[in-house]
């Protein structure tokens, strides 16, 4: 898979811009500022059709403009697909390939993988629970098109159940309905927390195995999925017992949105007990672990962008990753450095060409 080309108009800090790329390594450099990190979002919109950075589209419109577009092409399996993505405050979101446009924006989730590694993968340890579901839920997403399908109708009966829980407060007669929600919610809830469990037993050799190739370290990292919800018939029982506390709380406080997954070193808790470094280990070990299984899953050797990482590796991680990238078991890679002539050095001594493209 090779991303050929890419056209911005009015996206983010870009008025008007035409990019081209090898099929290999492409360095982004320029000033800190210029819109390395947006050239990357660019890309990451065209695959998963949002962000990666905010929550809303509008958010990537250039400052006082109504609209943005996003085109590219991208070349696989000896075919041409032409993508086009736009955004404007009257028409909201469209999407195209080859000039034909999705009826569904899911429907294009998992055809074109890709895997970002950003300085923001610290929230990873650092923040709640939300952060770590939306990382292995994206992965989930791009590589079974039923889990999609089912998060979706579960956050959007979560969403039903959670509106009726703040009449209920005014009309006590809609307390029955309650549990028509909770018969949809359930098998969606299993069938949700079952997938999480599967990926995490597929995904723990692979992430392993990297965070001691990164950190050349003796420590035991390790990696699980803490959840109530994989046994059958368990989630109306809860919901039943937290019915007094939802209804305090006008939200639903249990349920497989709120599980969470594990990040320990040592049997301890990597946000409270690991430095620096070792965070910085666990997190790109476990990008690269995604991109292991995305290329597993899908067949297909997911775009790797890597946003400033030299500035957030040691030495010793350096080298590790230099090492990694040269292996050749990645696709195409786009690497972004405030400071060129680190990264022309970098791959220079690997023996590795780089396509520099200054912002």
């Amino acid at each position: 898979m090779y991303l050929k080309a890419l056209q911005l108009l009015n996206f983010k800090n870009y008025s008007q811009a035409s990019f081209d790329f090898a099929p290999t390594i492409n360095g982004i450099v320029g000033k800190n500022g210029s819109g390395k990190t947006n050239l990357l979002d660019a890309i990451y919109y065209l695959c998963l059709t949002k962000s990666a950075f905010h929550n809303t589209d509008q958010a990537s419109k250039k400052f006082r403009e109504s609209f943005f577009v996003v085109e590219g092409i991208i070349e696989h399996q000896e075919m041409i697909f032409y993508l086009h993505l736009s955004f404007s405050d009257h028409g909201g979101k469209i999407l195209k390939i080859n000039q034909k446009p999705y009826s569904k924006l899911s429907q294009h989730i998992g055809k074109f993988p890709c895997v970002l590694v950003t300085p923001y993968d610290s929230d990873l340890v650092r923040e709640g629970s939300e952060v770590r579901r939306r990382f292995f839920d994206t992965l989930l997403c791009q590589i079974n098109k039923t889990y999609l399908e089912q998060l979706v109708h579960y956050n959007r009966l979560l969403q039903q159940r959670n509106a009726l829980l703040k009449q209920i407060g005014q009309h006590r007669q809609y307390i029955l309905m309650l549990e028509t929600y909770d018969e949809q919610l359930a098998p969606l809830a299993h069938f949700i927390a079952h997938q999480r469990a599967q990926l995490i037993d597929e995904m723990l050799p692979i992430f392993l195995r990297n965070y001691q190739l990164i950190s050349q370290s003796q420590e035991n990292a390790s990696l699980s999925y803490c959840s109530v919800f994989q046994e059958e018939g368990i989630f109306v029982e809860i919901m039943k017992k937290n019915f007094q506390k939802d209804l305090a709380l006008q939200h639903t406080s249990q349920g497989i949105h709120r599980d969470d997954f594990i990040f320990e070193i040592n049997g301890n808790s990597l946000r409270k007990f690991a430095s620096q470094g070792q965070q910085k280990s666990y997190t790109l070990a476990l990008r690269l672990a995604q991109f292991e299984i995305l290329t597993q899953k899908t067949g297909i050797k997911p775009f790797l962008l890597l946003d400033d990482i030299f500035d957030k590796l040691d030495d010793l991680r350096i080298k590790q990753l230099m090492r990694l990238i040269s292996s050749g078991k990645f696709g195409q890679i786009f690497i972004t450095d405030a400071r060129p002539e680190r990264t022309e050095t970098l791959f220079h001594q690997e023996g590795l060409p780089i396509n520099i493209i200054k912002i």
